[in-house]
């Protein structure tokens, strides 16, 4: 298969798994009956908008509300007010809409209900501080989390216990009234607590667990939050609490359905396709290096898969930031690939977000070729060097070879394939 077609098919399995994972295709059929009282939207993510305009597609009845999400990710919406603001770190914009949530939800009653959208992103546009803690503080604290090498879960576990919003604060604030949350899963293994760090559902962790994440991280906090942690106070709402009682939640589309989607893609061009799992964690660089070594024994094996196939995967891996380049889990993830294939004969891949951003970046991810090597060569560049600068945007940016959907609005995680040819 020559390189141009290679791509193509890649990046036909890419938006399809996006498309699976729009939410006016998803989102109606989880919608509750109506309640005798009020319906209130609320949400937050980078697909919360899209959310709410598929709920007010779908509705039948009176309905009103507020969701947050990333800026560049605004639908028009009628009766839901949609608000911008900072990602993945927070700015007065999320912290202005956070607040508007608590009071929003603060005088319903036991018939009314609460349509809660929830998807990834969430935990930055959620920016409420815990009493004793500053917006600045906060700041402080996402910047130091996507810096530190810690996997999602431990982020999130840290956020659930410095927020005034985050943990099951905001289904707190909702007591008496129904909530049923929906949710768009970015997360490995679809934990709910997980996603926007579960501001709709009882958290069973606690604070002590937070600070030892912080301590065997080496992650350097404000000293209000690190008293915050240590004197318990930032403990979060428990599964159990009676404010809970009688709240759902429904799980909208998972990041194990877009790798599904974009596996039928490739079947009907006639390629085998195996998902290795849609929940790998671990650092992007040893899980590019592991997942281009099993490549490489199918390339030159046909073991443990014959060719021509496609390895597909998702999930959520993390990057320590060690040099001065812009990070980006995927395109970290492709150097490492391209430097452990080197050139291989009839490997192509292709790794993305689905939410269209990389880390920081409006960008994608990226691909890589046979030629990769060779033609990075050509321009002066060496992968190991951009590795090591944590410099993939760089990288593949000088190479033409970065993929740029622009905003999708949605979030399923990672998208990861290899074809061998």
């Amino acid at each position: 298969m020559e390189a141009a077609a290679a791509r193509d098919l890649l990046e036909r399995m890419f938006r399809a798994a996006i498309a699976a994972a729009q939410p006016d295709l998803c989102l109606p059929p989880h919608l509750p009956p109506r309640p005798k009282g009020r319906t209130v939207v609320i949400g937050a993510g980078k697909a919360s908008a899209a959310m709410a305009r598929a709920v007010e597609t779908a509705w039948a009845g009176p309905l009103e509300g507020l969701v947050v999400t990333r800026y560049g990710y605004a639908v028009p919406c009628e009766r839901i007010e949609i608000v911008e603001a900072g990602h993945p770190v927070p700015d007065a914009a999320g912290e202005a809409a956070a607040r508007r949530l608590l009071a929003l939800v603060g005088d319903l009653g036991a018939d009314d209900l609460v349509l809660a959208l929830i998807s990834g992103g969430g935990s930055a546009l959620l920016a409420a501080p815990p009493e004793g803690a500053t917006p600045e503080d906060e700041r402080a604290l996402n910047r130091a989390l996507l810096t530190c090498g810690a996997s999602i879960g431990e982020m999130n576990l840290v956020r659930r216990h410095l927020s005034a919003i985050k943990g099951g604060r905001l289904a707190a604030a909702c007591h008496p009234a129904r909530v049923v949350t929906l949710v768009i899963s970015d997360v490995p293994g679809d934990d709910p607590t997980d996603i926007a760090s579960g501001p709709t559902v009882g958290d069973p962790t606690t604070c002590a667990e937070a600070l030892e994440i912080v301590r065997r991280r080496g992650i350097v906090l404000p000293a209000a939050m690190i008293e915050i942690l240590e004197s318990g106070r930032g403990e979060s709402v428990k599964p159990d609490d009676p404010r809970l009682a009688g709240h759902e939640v429904r799980r909208v589309v998972t990041p194990q359905s877009a790798l599904e989607a974009a596996a039928a893609v490739g079947r009907a061009a006639g390629i085998d396709v195996h998902i290795l799992g849609d929940a790998l964690e671990g650092e992007a660089r040893e899980v590019g290096t592991v997942l281009a070594g099993i490549a490489r024994q199918v390339a030159r094996r046909d073991q443990p898969f014959r060719r021509p196939c496609v390895l597909l995967s998702g999930g959520e891996t993390t990057v320590t930031v060690r040099g001065d380049g812009r990070g980006g889990r995927n395109v970290e993830f492709l150097l490492a690939a391209a430097v452990a294939l080197d050139g291989e004969p009839g490997v192509h891949a292709l790794a993305g977000d689905t939410d269209g951003v990389d880390g920081v970046e409006e960008i994608a991810g990226a691909v890589i070729a046979p030629d990769t090597p060779a033609r990075a060569a050509a321009l002066g560049l060496d992968p190991r060097r951009s590795l090591a600068a944590n410099d993939g945007h760089g990288f593949f940016g000088a190479l033409g070879d970065a993929v740029i959907t622009g905003p999708t609005l949605t979030n399923v995680n990672d998208f990861r394939a290899i074809l061998i040819t």
